[in-house]
């Protein structure tokens, strides 16, 4: 069975870094292409980064330079490391399994300013 679990997410204040972690399970991250998205409230989903096997990384421009997606293969998890955060990054934060577009519960991140 196809999961993913996130985990990591919190109270900052602006500025601050957080690093969100992925779980994956019944199947390889390292297969698989892998995506952050988040949902503000009241908004629609928002796609933030994505990891292809190869190592391909891409960003939304509202966190280029700041976010960085990652994922360890020996533990099949996926990361996404977040600095110098912003009120506006607010939101829950979710992983997807692209290819079977299964996606973890999300973790919520909330900025003070």
């Amino acid at each position: 069975q196809v999961q993913l679990v996130e985990s990591g997410g919190g109270l900052v204040q602006s500025g601050g870094s957080l690093r969100l972690t992925c779980a994956g399970s019944g199947f390889p991250v390292s297969d698989e292409i892998m995506t952050w998205h988040r949902q503000a409230r009241d908004k629609p989903p928002e796609w933030i980064a994505t990891l292809f096997p190869g190592g391909a990384t891409f960003y939304d421009d509202s966190v280029k330079g700041r976010f960085t997606i990652s994922r360890d293969d020996a533990k099949n998890t996926l990361y996404l490391q977040m600095n110098s955060l912003k009120p506006e990054d607010t939101a829950v934060y979710y992983c997807q399994n692209h290819d079977s577009n299964t996606w973890g519960q999300g973790t919520q991140v909330t900025v003070s300013s």
